[in-house]
């Protein structure tokens, strides 16, 4: 039986093309669809790991610590990305509450643990236990993961009420910036390098 692990298939079309190696920059188009087949990445797995783990410390910063202070006339409060999560649960809206927690919170975390746990036995060049389905559950999380649309909604939170009131930007919000970056850079860019790999 002849091997296929030089060809790829564009997900979108279904279209058979032979792996090419990519220099700096460079990325490699469907020919027929125009959709991405390959994109230089560049990364090591230990590079990828020592991200991961960063993105990890932050994620934990950008959910307990909090996102903005608002403060009138003496009365100050601060709101956690959890604090949001749980205001949009009191009221009719709880369905919306649910999917912000898993695009905000939760799918975060499980693909930054999966990632986690395939980087770190690929560190030793073996497959971690259940690694298929890891790496069809990162491919799956990965729409699903919103933080750069929650930071947006901060920031325009904070430059409307900053007319209104007294508004500090507080850790949560830094970290959550960094790690959506970094969240783009490690989890939102194509894993079948990792196959490759392994």
């Amino acid at each position: 039986m002849a091997s296929s692990d030089h060809l790829i298939i564009c997900e979108h079309c279904d279209a058979v093309y032979e792996k090419a190696v990519l220099a700096k920059h460079q990325t490699a188009l469907c020919q027929r669809c125009g959709g991405v087949l390959q994109r230089y990445n560049g990364m090591t797995l230990q590079q990828r790991l020592a991200l991961t783990l960063t993105a990890s410390v932050l994620w934990m910063f950008a959910n307990f610590y909090p996102v903005m202070s608002i403060s009138l006339k003496g009365l100050k409060n601060s709101a956690t990305l959890w604090d949001s999560v749980v205001a949009l649960s009191d009221g009719p809206i709880t369905f919306i509450a649910l999917v912000a927690a898993i695009s905000i919170i939760i799918a975060p975390v499980f693909q930054l643990l999966l990632l986690i746990w395939v980087l770190s036995f690929a560190l030793t060049s073996r497959r971690a236990p259940a690694f298929k389905l890891c790496m069809r559950w990162l491919e799956s999380l990965r729409p699903w993961s919103m933080l750069e649309v929650c930071l947006l909604g901060a920031m325009v939170a904070v430059f409307k009420l900053a007319g209104l009131l007294d508004v500090i930007p507080g850790i949560g919000l830094f970290a959550l910036a960094v790690l959506s970056l970094l969240l783009i850079r490690i989890a939102g860019r194509d894993v079948r390098e990792l196959w490759d790999c392994l």
